[in-house]
């Protein structure tokens, strides 16, 4: 093995995290709150109420203030770094596959984002006002794309494509801003 492949291999996370817990069923908001927080982190559920993710220092900070929480809520919440004995292949797949679908996500709205970009081109429509709110709809497309970047830590497939797709909505706002530029320009 190379030195190179060692280093990467070294920084990849050599466990899990699995966050088992129970809250009271009432009120249901409490429940849709640690789902939420879940899924914004990036775990998976492995069962009803057992959700995991790699064991990075990151993911165990947010998984104990998370247990604090649970416990604050009336709930009761163990929170264990382990390594699976079996099926470990299984657990990364479904963790790939969460990532994979955030991806996919991503890569639907920046198809959406391209087609309003076109409609602005088609309709002769080219603002100021327009180019800022389509430069605040590519960050936030950029932001949301670093945020699960962070928590992809094996770097699934659908990464490539998202990132190819962030790419193509930057390029494409650039000419736009270019026509908005340009006339502005002869306007004046």
């Amino acid at each position: 093995m190379s030195d190179s492949a060692e280093t990467s291999d070294r920084s990849l996370p050599t466990g899990w995290l699995l966050l088992v817990y129970r809250v009271p069923s009432e009120p249901t908001r409490l429940r849709a709150t640690v789902w939420r927080r879940l899924k914004s982190l990036g775990a998976i559920y492995l069962q009803s109420s057992a959700a995991a993710m790699p064991a990075t220092p990151s993911g165990e900070r947010a998984l104990r203030r998370l247990r604090h929480e649970i416990i604050e809520m009336s709930g009761t919440a163990v929170l264990l770094e382990c390594k699976a004995l079996a099926g470990e292949d299984e657990v990364l797949a479904a963790f790939q596959a969460a990532r994979d679908d955030e991806y996919e996500e991503i890569v639907d709205r920046a198809k959406d984002f391209l087609v309003q970009v076109a409609k602005e081109h088609a309709s002769d429509h080219f603002t100021f006002a327009e180019l800022e709110e389509n430069e605040v709809d590519l960050v936030k497309l950029q932001n949301w794309c670093s945020k699960v970047q962070a928590r992809d830590v094996f770097k699934s497939p659908g990464r490539r494509e998202a990132e190819e797709a962030l790419a193509a909505c930057a390029a494409s706002l650039e000419e736009y801003a270019n026509q908005v530029y340009a006339r502005d320009a002869d306007a004046h």
